[in-house]
């Protein structure tokens, strides 16, 4: 089938890159010149595992190319596939322009029967809204379907080939009948494809998210208050986990959710809910408690210091919002690296994959590590903030030697508190005891 893909973030590179490799002959568009050169070059623009072995691949095997011309997306493609941005707006809600600019477009441009498909998280409603835009600019026979992506950052190749469920909103059963074919060869072990009106589709992704941050965040309210009652959060985790209706997964405490979607996607909805007149109790709380939770280390390391951070030096492994990806969008990372900067301390930073990213944003306002343990050289305490493995069996000899003070802040608790009591650390963590050593 031949594909046209607007849009090459994570989503549209990810989705674009998957579908060549099934044998569909894909074209991708972005408005940016150096961008789309540089892809193709060769060159990804984007870290994720995998990505660049297919992506190479199906370049030489000439099923996937790219361009800066939406017209010429819409001559190749039956299918095309909206991935745009939908950025946070000032009020909460999704910032629709992008998707409805090239749809207003799309219409004044499309020539034959197009299936258009929106992969961007929308709010519902937005497929009526996308429908409405091109119909006001033709009569060329058109269909929208809401095909919302559920893919994980640092897992995005893994899920779109090997999916759990297909989400197809759709009213058209032409134009289900193709989305079902293009998907067919991702299902063969038999996961389902699930077809359901526009709408709910459409709120099925907004849900999702929804509830995995509000599972996140509960889970760190439980972590702050074994603090206060002196239980172990990674105790009450399993005893919790091993319930078939819990599960195992999201239960792990930390510095709060970060990223392009969970931050971005649960506001949308607390504010499609007030559009509505219908208020979000929970996401309200959710927001509030992330929030929080992201500068939950600050107090503890200005307490432990006497409340005077100016001259101090700390060390911060881990920039990115999760393990796997250089993306730092609400990285909890960032909010505390702005908070101790202005209370005059100084920051060495290291990340493996997210050091270019941060550098834009801070600039010379911090210093640049070569590698995890450059980093802790002559630092007052280190501050984890992300689970990346290689931070996971660090030589604790070599950091005692390295820092001023064997003192450590960890965020996403990737160490036993007994192993690192007996290497002699003063070591605090989230939802657990601090050890002194």
């Amino acid at each position: 089938m031949k594909i046209s893909v607007i849009g090459t973030g994570y989503v549209g590179l990810v989705t674009g890159t998957c579908l060549a490799e099934t044998g569909n002959e894909v074209l991708c568009i972005d408005i940016d010149q150096s961008k789309v050169e540089q892809m193709q070059n060769g060159v990804v623009p984007i870290y994720e595992p995998h990505l660049d072995i297919l992506f190479e691949r199906n370049i030489k095997a000439n099923r996937l190319k790219f361009s800066t011309s939406l017209n010429e997306g819409l001559d190749h493609g039956d299918i095309i596939f909206l991935a745009l941005p939908t950025p946070e707006d000032e009020d909460g809600s999704a910032d629709l322009s992008y998707v409805l600019g090239v749809a207003k477009n799309i219409g004044k441009a499309i020539q034959n029967y197009k299936v258009i498909v929106d992969k961007s998280t929308v709010p519902v409603g937005t497929s009526d809204k996308v429908r409405e835009v091109i119909s006001k600019e033709t009569d060329v026979e058109f269909d929208v379907v809401s095909n919302p992506e559920f893919l994980r950052e640092g897992f995005a190749v893994d899920d779109f080939l090997k999916p759990e469920r297909i989400v197809i909103g759709s009213s058209s059963e032409k134009a289900t009948a193709l989305m079902k074919k293009l998907y067919k060869p991702f299902v063969r072990s038999g996961n389902p494809i699930i077809v359901m009106d526009e709408r709910s589709a459409e709120l099925t992704k907004y849900a999702a998210n929804s509830f995995l941050a509000t599972k996140i965040t509960f889970m760190n309210e439980i972590a702050n208050f074994c603090e206060k009652v002196g239980a172990d959060v990674d105790k009450v985790r399993v005893g919790m986990g091993t319930d078939s209706r819990i599960g195992k997964r999201f239960l792990f405490p930390g510095i709060g959710y970060g990223g392009s979607c969970f931050p971005k996607d649960v506001k949308a909805l607390f504010k499609s809910g007030q559009d509505n007149d219908y208020e979000f109790n929970i996401l309200k709380s959710v927001i509030e408690v992330n929030d929080t939770q992201k500068k939950i280390l600050i107090p503890r390391i200005d307490a432990y210091f006497n409340h005077d951070l100016k001259g101090k030096t700390f060390g911060i492994w881990g920039l990115a919002f999760k393990p796997e990806t250089d993306d730092i969008r609400e990285a909890p990372s960032a909010y505390i690296i702005e908070a101790l900067l202005k209370k005059g301390a100084a920051l060495k930073v290291f990340d493996p994959e997210a050091m270019q990213n941060i550098e834009k944003k801070f600039g010379d306002t911090l210093t640049y590590a070569k590698n995890m343990y450059d980093t802790t050289k002559d630092i007052d305490a280190l501050i984890i903030c992300t689970e990346w493995s290689i931070f996971r069996t660090p030589d604790f000899d070599k950091l005692k030697s390295n820092m001023k003070n064997p003192v450590i802040f960890d965020g996403r608790n990737l160490y036993d508190l007994e192993d690192v009591k007996n290497e002699g650390f003063y070591y605090s963590s989230i939802g657990r005891n601090t050890t002194n050593s």
